[in-house]
């Protein structure tokens, strides 16, 4: 594998395959498309785990990977510091970085970001085309592929059973409604008003869908949803039911004031488009 980084945002590229002396990044910024300089193998990180290793060390003491020295086996070189590597590692040896090649064939459509309106770059995660937002790093995860992605994480969890040692503990195990501001966004794709919803009605984490198109996560939002799969998806019952006393008396201000526009005519004369234009018309 051949790798290149761009200087400007660190996203990398696998060039194994491309012939074009240049190569455009998400960021917008042109990357050389070169062979890099390799240096001398400085190992002083697992290429599986990233965790420290000693100078003569033949194998990892915390995941019990073996530490490979022999030169001939090192071809991958890091685009930050050009140190040799493994062409399977996870990790360079030297500076530690995480290797996540993109690939430059992969083409998407780009969408105006719900948050911020900046123009959001196709990219992969984990082999699931998204879009990325390079002024606030929300994510555009269209159609179902968000479910993907979670049982992704809940794969990594069934996996780290049989580890001889725990992985780390997730920063985050969810959110709490409570700080969050109520912001009804629109759809990327249709404009339309998307739904806000408690991932799995308990995670505290509200998620826009779009019920056509995908879903929107805000910057942290995905690390939260996997912190809270991760640790089992059970919140704190103060945190669930503080959570809905919340999101009730959000729906009592809203109906307040949607019988104050209507004039006290009766909500029903008023369903099928009125009543939920005017709703959003009001939290819009």
């Amino acid at each position: 594998m051949r790798l290149i980084a761009c200087h400007e945002c660190h996203t990398q590229y696998d060039v194994t395959h491309v012939a074009d002396p240049k190569v455009r990044c998400r960021c917008g910024a042109e990357i050389e498309n070169r062979e890099l300089e390799a240096m001398e193998a400085r190992i002083y990180r697992c290429a599986s785990c990233s965790a420290q290793v000693d100078a003569c060390a033949s194998e990892c003491d915390y995941c019990g990977s073996q530490v490979v020295r022999d030169e001939r086996k090192l071809s991958l070189v890091c685009p930050e510091c050009f140190s040799r590597n493994t062409d399977d590692a996870r990790f360079c040896t030297a500076c530690g970085v995480t290797f996540a090649p993109e690939s430059v064939d992969a083409k998407g459509e780009e969408f105006p970001c719900p948050c911020c309106g900046c123009l959001m770059a196709a990219r992969q995660l984990i082999g699931v085309a998204i879009n990325e937002c390079p002024r606030c790093n929300g994510l555009w995860v269209p159609d179902d592929n968000l479910d993907f992605l979670i049982a992704r994480a809940m794969d990594a969890r069934e996996r780290s059973r049989d580890e001889p040692i725990a992985p780390p503990r997730p920063r985050k195990k969810g959110a709490n409604p409570l700080e969050q501001r109520v912001q009804y966004r629109k759809c990327p794709v249709c404009d339309g008003m998307m739904a806000r919803r408690n991932f799995r009605k308990t995670s505290g984490v509200i998620i826009d869908q779009c019920p056509e198109h995908g879903t929107w996560l805000d910057a942290d939002e995905l690390e939260a949803l996997a912190g809270f799969v991760l640790s089992g998806g059970r919140p704190s019952a103060d945190a669930f039911m503080k959570g809905l006393e919340a999101e009730e008396r959000r729906h009592k201000v809203t109906m307040a004031a949607i019988d104050a526009q209507l004039g006290g005519r009766d909500r029903r004369e008023n369903e099928g488009g009125g009543l939920v234009g005017l709703l959003f018309d009001l939290l819009s």
